[in-house]
């Protein structure tokens, strides 16, 4: 049964890339961006993942009705919410804050279950599914202890019983959707699928938690896209939805010495102090390492006086425009990402929601050279080409 097809996928852009903690900022902002975006995609109707921090949740609680009725005027649809970001997400420097409050934490609980709420109301009537995409548990370091993992794995569980009365009290089934980043506690496939076999194995977890495969992600850790959904799907592991995002590649091996500092040089540019830029090494032995940061590693070369460390290739968590398929000496993962649009042409429904989200959330913090554009032209250009896409797999 083929699942991914222009009729059956949703597909939207995930509002994280615009500034605010507010409500009132949220919907300035979808009307400043996001129906310009629509109408330049030529879309009567743009899909919207909304970004919705802990400050505006708490407003909503009272206010579901009437930011629905927004949302309806300008035929704008919300089908999926991003849920990784707690709080402010465009403050000077985010870096490890993403990851706070961790999934042990009851915080993060009662957040994601406020977001559930919200969804339910939120969704168009004909539609029965909304998935919220949250982090994986943690950033991997000393506070990931085994007393914290279970607990985490138990605060999953109480929300999957939850999750479950939201569906027997209003027909909408809720899916969060686990999304694995490179440095947390789960970064790899294999993290995943050990996660769900030990903390999430019952049926009723699996309707309710699944997994948010961000491809720039994957691509970092050099995972196969086809492997890694595949191994998900074999284990009986839901994707709740598909983050659509690419990374930054730098084949070093490719390129003669004065070429890769030219590169180098480029790469500076992304170097930018707000966000994580996590760099999947593929070293001169062809081993695997993650470097936490893209300054740091940076860094690192230039002591050495040797530009790339003798590596193969580094791919960096940075999410450039995902038409984009090279520029200067660098290139994108945009491969992975038709790699990944390929296999969900080929599974069944019940084992992806068919929630495509576009996820460039650091249109602001690229180099100038790279924004020629205003902010709604180039999010329209992400929509109309992963529409075309989809379109040409069915």
């Amino acid at each position: 049964m083929t699942h991914l097809n222009p009729a059956s996928a949703t597909i939207g852009y995930c509002t994280n890339v615009h500034a605010g903690i507010d409500l009132a900022s949220i919907c300035n902002n979808l009307e400043e961006f996001a129906i310009p975006a629509r109408d330049a995609s030529g879309s009567d109707e743009l899909g919207v993942g909304l970004w919705i921090p802990a400050q505006a949740a708490g407003e909503l609680t009272d206010g579901v009705d009437r930011f629905r009725t927004f949302l309806d005027e300008r035929r704008l649809r919300a089908f999926t919410i991003n849920g990784f970001p707690y709080d402010n997400f465009h403050q000077p420097i985010v870096k490890h804050r993403v990851y706070s409050p961790a999934w042990w934490q009851p915080e993060r609980l009662n957040y994601t279950l406020r977001l559930a709420n919200i969804l339910t109301q939120l969704l168009p009537e004909e539609e029965n599914t909304g998935s919220i995409s949250t982090l994986p548990i943690a950033w991997s370091d000393g506070k990931a202890s085994d007393e914290n993992l279970a607990k985490a794995g138990a605060n999953m569980r109480e929300l999957a019983q939850k999750l479950r009365k939201i569906e027997e009290s209003t027909g909408k089934r809720i899916v969060l959707a686990i999304e694995p980043e490179p440095g947390c506690v789960l970064d790899t496939t294999q993290d995943v699928v050990d996660w769900f076999e030990k903390e999430l194995p019952e049926t009723e977890h699996r309707r309710y938690l699944g997994v948010c495969h961000d491809i720039c992600h994957s691509a970092v850790m050099m995972e196969s896209q086809q492997d890694v959904l595949s191994r998900l799907v074999g284990a009986g592991v839901m994707i709740g939805k598909v983050q659509v995002s690419n990374a930054i590649i730098a084949d070093w091996q490719s390129m003669a010495v004065g070429r890769q500092r030219e590169a180098i040089s480029q790469l500076s540019e992304f170097a930018e102090d707000r966000y994580l830029h996590q760099t999947g090494r593929l070293k001169s032995d062809g081993t695997f390492e993650l470097a936490e940061d893209l300054p740091a590693l940076l860094r690192n070369a230039e002591s050495k006086g040797e530009p790339v460390c003798g590596d193969q290739r580094w791919i960096v968590h940075f999410h450039v425009p995902i038409f984009l398929e090279r520029f200067g000496h660098l290139r994108t993962s945009q491969d992975d990402t038709l790699e990944c649009l390929r296999f969900l042409n080929q599974i069944q429904a019940a084992e992806f929601t068919g929630h495509l989200e576009v996820e460039t959330y650091a249109w602001t913090v690229l180099p100038h050279s790279m924004r020629r554009r205003g902010l709604s032209e180039d999010i329209a250009h992400e929509i109309s080409w992963l529409r075309d896409v989809v379109s040409d797999m069915a």
